[in-house]
């Protein structure tokens, strides 16, 4: 039937195409780990187990034997020894539906190109996630934090949990400068409250590489680094590109099937594996939060 005026049928509709609802995080942590290929999907690497050698002692004697050696003694034998560890390649692997020629011809959003983005965010995301647990995994320095947590304003200090952390990997002989602090935003919030409403500090400057590093300021030589993918109720302070290498046996690769006539799909992959050769380079602080 026809329409009069004030009738919804002959009302205009501004149509928004832009996709919206989710933020767009960055996945960041790959960018501080050192990424090595691989040729193989098994992998065999080795830790030495001890850093200074001091060399075999004997009954009675506690000291080193290479100190205040007598003359004309023999020179004491000492040498490292290693640990074997083998890993196994992992593959993330991923694909979108079919997408048919005529929803990617005449769909409102840009239902063909959110479906690579998001669909290759997916496989980056578990790539990340993967680091991320072998980064944490047990085995690795690590403290509760002072008393009550970051999140306590009388009895926390995260001044104090971070120097306990990078002073823990100098006693390693590790360098510390360019350390990484990766957080959740929760802890994030308490350290920056703790510094600005608790000890009356002046707002930390912002990093101009937060685009493409993920780096939001600078606190005590480290790189804060804030991501969703860290886990609350810990702070993770760590060395970039030596604790932990990602050994790539497959770059993320995509690739389109396509099916004339019908539609198309995208379909991603990357295999690869996360290994921690360096443990104490990597210090866990627990119990941030209350």
């Amino acid at each position: 039937m026809a329409d009069t005026a004030g009738q919804a049928d002959i009302r205009g509709i501004d149509i928004h195409k832009l996709v919206e609802g989710f933020a767009e995080e960055g996945i960041i942590l790959k960018n501080f780990c050192r990424v090595v290929s691989t040729s193989a999907r098994e992998i065999r690497w080795y830790q030495k187990t001890a850093g200074f050698l001091t060399g075999p002692t004997t009954t009675g004697v506690t000291s080193t034997l290479i100190a205040n050696t007598s003359s004309k003694s023999l020179p004491v034998a000492t040498e490292p020894s290693y640990t074997r560890t083998t890993s196994y390649v992992k593959k993330y692997f991923a694909e979108s539906p079919l997408i048919s020629i005529e929803d990617i011809k005449d769909c409102d959003p840009d239902v063909w190109a959110d479906m690579v983005k998001d669909v290759v965010r997916a496989v980056n995301y578990q790539v990340d996630s993967r680091l991320y647990t072998v980064l944490t995994a047990s085995g690795c320095l690590a403290g509760a934090a002072t008393a009550d947590g970051w999140d306590d304003a009388a009895t926390g200090d995260p001044v104090k949990d971070i120097t306990t952390a990078l002073q823990q990997i100098r006693s390693y002989s590790y360098e510390t400068s360019g350390a990484v602090l990766y957080i959740n935003s929760v802890e994030y919030k308490n350290l920056l409250n703790w510094i600005i409403s608790v000890k009356g500090s002046s707002i930390p400057s912002f990093s101009s590489e937060k685009v493409k590093s993920g780096v939001l300021m600078e606190f005590l030589g480290c790189k804060v680094v804030v991501s969703e993918n860290a886990t609350t109720d810990q702070a993770v302070v760590f060395l970039p590109d030596k604790a932990v290498v990602w050994k790539e046996f497959m770059s993320l690769t995509t690739a389109v099937v396509d099916d004339p006539g019908i539609g198309k799909k995208v379909r991603v992959w990357a295999e690869g594996e996360a290994i921690r050769p360096n443990p104490n380079a990597v210090y866990k602080i627990t119990d941030t939060v209350v």
